[in-house]
């Protein structure tokens, strides 16, 4: 038990965020489950397009989630900037938006880095609504159909920042902590990205998924998705190491907390507004 235990608090330090390499550009593990994630929210909505008979053309869960990939790529990088790196913004614009290293004065594209959750969630509002005026499908109706497998595509994007040794946990003393070699000090931490994981993730897919065939109006798995993930990561962020550069932006909650607050609040009004009034008495 003590190697085992040994063995988990040393395993940020070896794994290797680069799959392999290949003319000089690195294929990196972040990257690779982007590609995973959406692949999986792709397949399991073709699986409910085919097992329970939802009015999509086959050609629909494609062209949706290529407007929903850009939404992620620029509403994740955007949002960051807006959300966590603004000061950065204004002290380099150009830099800060193009992810670019140099290296013995020759610039080279560096890969994804400095993504916002919530700034992906705005970017895919706003491509799948310019996508559902173009297909005439309705927006809810189009969200309803991939928000039950989201949360399992979300999980291999957390994986992916565990790999990187990203966005990790405050410090602690329990056996479940872990050496992070980024983080400052050599304390253990908790391993926040797999607590959001196993609970923005696996659990959360494992709630929308039992309730696709019992939602009561188009509307209600949209809202549960933004109320359930606003509570999980809410109570995640009490232990997960806030932005060093922002620190507690109200009171003493992170800004991740607080644009939580904002979706646990849009959740609920997206499950009131579209009650039917059947269901109101």
């Amino acid at each position: 038990m003590t190697d085992f235990i040994a063995w988990w608090q040393q395993l940020p330090s070896m794994m290797d965020p680069v799959i392999f390499t290949v003319g000089g550009i690195a294929i990196r593990w972040y990257g690779m489950m982007y590609v995973v994630a959406f692949a999986i929210v792709y397949l399991l909505s073709r699986f409910r397009m085919s097992t329970e008979k939802l009015a999509f053309d086959k050609s629909f869960p494609g062209d949706a989630l290529t407007w929903a990939m850009g939404g992620v790529l620029l509403g994740g990088r955007i949002g960051y900037i807006l959300f966590y790196g603004f000061h950065d913004f204004l002290a380099n614009p150009i830099g800060s938006i193009i992810p670019v290293a140099t290296t013995n004065g020759a610039c080279r594209f560096s890969g994804i880095s400095g993504m916002s959750y919530h700034g992906a969630l705005i970017g895919v509002v706003i491509a799948i609504a310019l996508f559902t005026r173009k297909s005439g499908k309705g927006f809810l109706e189009t969200f309803d159909l991939f928000i039950p497998a989201l949360p399992l595509g979300y999980t291999f994007g957390r994986l992916g920042n565990f790999i990187n040794g990203e966005l990790y946990g405050r410090v602690t003393t329990a056996a479940i902590g872990m050496h992070f070699p980024q983080a400052p000090g050599y304390g253990l931490r908790h391993p926040s990205q797999l607590y959001e994981a196993f609970f923005e993730g696996i659990v959360l897919f494992v709630l929308l998924w039992s309730l696709r065939k019992k939602a009561p109006y188009t509307g209600f798995l949209s809202g549960l998705y933004l109320l359930g993930y606003g509570v999980v990561r809410f109570f995640i962020e009490f232990f997960r190491e806030p932005d060093a550069q922002l620190g507690f932006v109200f009171l003493s909650f992170s800004m991740g907390q607080v644009l939580c607050f904002i979706m646990m609040a849009a959740g609920i009004g997206i499950i009131v507004a579209n009650r039917p009034s059947t269901l109101r008495r």
